[in-house]
């Protein structure tokens, strides 16, 4: 009569339906995280063109930003807001710019969709990747002033 052997442990079966579970859990977890990383990236460009809209908006009410002179302003991150195209009769367009750095965004279009500045909407058609500059367009018309674009290069 044979001796039962004491065998413990997996069967090489055993560990290659397990392997390939993982394998496959794995192939479906990166493409969603990579997804949800680009989401962020992209909000966090969103927030930095509304937070530097609303700070050039402040200087030009409180008058920190001249928009006839050329002016330049202190922006978050220690970025600086640069009248590029300086209002030169008492209505028109005048552009600011932010030498904002190197956007976040690694996919060219917006895959959250529109972005929405002051009642200015950036299409998610609007290519953003790479850019470092981002310009805003003011109109004034009767000594106010709104945004009127916005656009990155």
């Amino acid at each position: 009569m044979r001796k039962m052997l004491n065998k413990k442990g997996f069967t090489l079966a055993e560990l290659l339906i397990v392997v390939a579970i993982i394998a496959v859990l794995v192939a479906i977890a990166i493409p969603i995280f990579t997804n949800q990383l680009e989401k962020a990236r992209e909000s966090t460009d969103a927030a930095n063109i509304r937070d530097f809209y609303a700070e050039i908006a402040t200087g030009l009410v409180t008058g920190d930003l001249d928009y006839a002179t050329g002016a330049t302003m202190k922006v978050s991150g220690g970025k600086t807001a640069t009248v590029t195209t300086p209002l030169t009769t008492a209505t028109g367009d005048f552009v600011v710019t932010v030498a904002a750095g190197e956007a976040k965004q690694q996919v060219s279009q917006w895959q959250t969709g529109a972005v929405e500045v002051a009642g200015y909407t950036i299409t998610a058609a609007t290519d953003m990747k790479g850019k470092s500059n981002i310009e805003y367009t003011f109109t004034v018309t009767a000594d106010n002033t709104y945004l009127s674009a916005i656009a990155f290069s």
